[in-house]
């Protein structure tokens, strides 16, 4: 059977000044697919890389056609290099996976059969992570319960990008133009059949990662904040409660001092009582303003991301990024 015939398979990876792991993750990958019975593909989406990894990756194409580039002509970020990567992508089941073998090769097969029982969505989900720092395992956790108890769109814990999406899945993601792009939720909204597959993750391989605190810190903003409104809410009746309370020691105060007299107010508990309210006024301050900075980053609707250039598609098979 020709690759023609056969069902395509697209791998989705994305890649920030990754010069040193390309190279290996293509050795590590093509024995694994070499008996599988489908036709593979690899996108390769530069997410404005400032080191080798555009040169390699044009060298990788030389010799392998199957490679392909999207190359972007800035950094975006990982979520708006996967939605490009979904745009190019033709395959009948899309993967979208990290170039660092953090996500193990070896579950495409297992994906793979998943998907030949008619599952739309295979997950992989991290039974362990003891690549990870303790602090990292530990906010995580939080941030899956935290997203879950907020959000009515709920996270499978431990799951990150690494998964099998059927072409009626990335079509679906293909039509979602948000700016924020929160890819977890993304794929916990439209549903779709899905079952999960279980791995260890293991160390990566080469390079660093390029997730700072306080970038993860951000991811979980956008996470929460582009999936609930439930902080809003919050706001709203912890407002409804110091009111409340409010009135009640203002209905006090009047009784006291019609039965007492006037007294020496106190200095230390009013100032005690002016900070405290606000500094909640602050707050609730902030979270509108979280709220409002993705409105106004919404109603621009500047496209998701620039592609510099592409290479290795046939120019008619490529739709252009889709303007919302």
């Amino acid at each position: 059977m020709t690759d023609g015939e056969r069902r395509l398979v697209s791998l989705i990876v994305p890649v920030y000044n990754e010069e040193g792991v390309v190279p290996m993750f293509l050795e590590t990958v093509r024995p694994v697919i070499a008996g599988e019975p489908y036709a593979f593909e690899f996108i390769f989406v530069n997410d404005g890389s400032r080191d080798g990894t555009q040169a390699i990756l044009e060298e990788e194409h030389r010799k392998d056609a199957r490679v392909k580039i999207v190359e972007l002509a800035r950094n975006f970020g990982k979520d708006q290099a996967l939605a490009a990567g979904f745009k190019a992508a033709g395959g009948d089941a899309v993967i979208p996976m990290d170039v660092d073998l953090q996500d193990p090769p070896e579950m495409i097969p297992k994906f793979l059969r998943c998907w030949e029982e008619g599952y739309e969505a295979v997950v992989g989900v991290r039974r362990r992570r003891d690549a990870d720092s303790r602090g990292k395992r530990l906010t995580a956790g939080l941030f899956y319960r935290v997203f879950n108890r907020l959000c009515d769109d709920r996270l499978i814990p431990n799951a990150g990008d690494f998964r099998l999406l059927d072409r009626c899945v990335v079509d679906a993601l293909n039509t979602l133009p948000e700016h924020a792009r929160f890819m977890k939720g993304l794929y916990s909204w439209v549903g779709f059949r899905q079952t999960v597959v279980y791995y260890d993750r293991p160390a990566r391989k080469a390079g660093t990662t390029k997730w700072s605190p306080w970038k993860l810190w951000n991811f979980a903003l956008d996470g929460i904040t582009g999936f609930s409104t439930m902080l809003l809410r919050i706001w709203s009746y912890t407002g409804l409660a110091v009111a409340l309370a409010g009135f009640g020691y203002a209905a006090y105060l009047i009784v006291r001092t019609l039965v007492y007299g006037v007294d020496v107010p106190g200095y230390a508990s009013l100032i005690c009582l002016l900070l405290i309210l606000n500094g909640m006024v602050l707050i609730s301050l902030g979270i509108l303003g979280e709220y409002l900075g993705r409105i106004f980053m919404e109603v621009k609707a500047r496209p998701l991301y620039i592609v510099r250039r592409r290479i290795g598609f046939a120019a008619e098979a490529l739709p252009e990024p889709k303007q919302p």
